[in-house]
């Protein structure tokens, strides 16, 4: 199984801290944000298909083309339109069905495990082997996530972090999915934006294809976005570790 992470983005809300270093490189409790990822993976995923963008050459030389027995395929995003269009860059090596991960956020190894296993199991209430899942965790403050709007297990709408309000159903940004989802249109962030939101599209080909796009609740999950969520991560992953 093929695990996608998209780590091209800039990073430019965490300031000094990504001027000469990507962002999936900076590092929590002694480990980079990308190996966090790596180490979370099981066994199922034998392919880890890395894209990026700014500063690649750095994570291609720290990992090189293997981590831990996984192979390391590396997709570069030429123009930096959105996390749906960072997906699409890897489209044409991507077969079956996969995981997402973004290449910044903290993802627990359970989730990731149950995301991999979607297709076989059932996770939350995935039933069939044709549902596309998403993973969400409530939250008391949203911090710019998407909110995730939920009818009868299956994902009806996400909103935009401008468009709501500070609590609710967060999008963690780990998806299960196929490749059939790159037979449709990747969709805008938000009206008039030239970034393409993954969300946005996964929702409105689940709409037009009639393939359900279904919740999961995330047991763990944190939100790497700007300096002070670096020192946040430190304690709570101290604090699992105690």
């Amino acid at each position: 199984m093929q695990c996608v992470i998209l780590a091209a983005g800039r990073g430019t809300r965490m300031r000094e801290l990504t001027r000469a270093l990507p962002k999936p490189l900076l590092e929590v409790r002694g480990k980079t944000l990308l190996e966090h990822k790596f180490d979370a993976l099981p066994d199922d995923v034998d392919e880890i298909v890395l894209v990026i963008g700014y500063l690649g050459s750095m994570i291609q030389k720290r990992f090189g083309n293997s981590y831990e027995g996984k192979k390391i395929t590396y997709v570069e995003q030429d123009s930096l339109h959105g996390t749906a269009a960072a997906l699409w860059s890897a489209s044409g090596i991507l077969h079956g069905r996969f995981i997402v991960m973004m290449g910044d956020d903290l993802y627990g190894k359970k989730d990731v495990g149950r995301a991999c296993k979607a297709d076989r199991s059932g996770v939350g209430t995935c039933r069939r082997s044709d549902t596309w899942l998403v993973f969400g965790m409530d939250l008391e403050q949203l911090n710019g996530a998407g909110k995730i709007i939920v009818s009868n297990g299956t994902v009806v709408g996400i909103i935009e972090s401008d468009e709501h309000g500070t609590s609710g159903l967060a999008s963690t940004n780990l998806f299960s999915l196929d490749v059939r989802l790159f037979e449709y249109e990747m969709i805008p962030k938000r009206r008039g934006s030239e970034e393409y939101g993954l969300p946005q599209t996964v929702l409105a080909a689940s709409k037009v294809s009639g393939i359900p796009l279904e919740l999961a609740r995330a047991g763990s999950w944190i939100q790497i976005t700007a300096p002070e969520d670096l020192k946040y991560a430190e304690k709570i992953l101290e604090n699992s570790a105690a």
